[in-house]
């Protein structure tokens, strides 16, 4: 069966940091977007309000997410600045040096634990769906 990991990290916005914490997420975004087409989903949410961000990534499999924070690992910890990690979570099969790298991540983003959930029961219909889309 075919299972992706999906990622999600939930941070505080340090005060008078969301325009910085807005301008990075843009360019990080075009900078993953540009060398990980492997990704299938790569979303940034700001909430104003509460100055809080949540990151949302879904990947293939857990060789994407070592990849992806190969990649992008010096730019993530060039967030500490503008945002303090509360936590990382992530549902699915990963591996042991995927587990490292984002216990590495959260340490260097001011977050201290990673939760992982793994699949119980459900579906997945985004590879069918990736390949209606590319017959189409």
């Amino acid at each position: 069966m075919y299972e992706p990991i999906v990622y999600i990290d939930r941070s505080r916005i340090r005060p008078g940091r969301i325009d910085d914490v807005r301008r990075r997420t843009a360019e990080l975004v075009e900078f993953i977007d540009e060398r990980e087409p492997q990704l299938l989903l790569y979303g940034f949410y700001i909430d104003d309000d509460a100055h809080r961000m949540t990151v949302i990534a879904i990947h293939p499999d857990a060789a994407s997410v070592e990849s992806h924070l190969d990649v992008g690992g010096e730019a993530f910890r060039g967030f500490a600045d503008v945002i303090e990690m509360e936590a990382i979570e992530v549902y699915g099969e990963p591996s042991d040096r995927m587990l490292e790298q984002l216990e590495s991540k959260a340490r260097a983003l001011g977050g201290e634990a990673v939760s992982v959930g793994a699949l119980h029961a459900g579906f997945t219909r985004i590879a069918a769906h990736a390949k209606d889309k590319a017959d189409t």
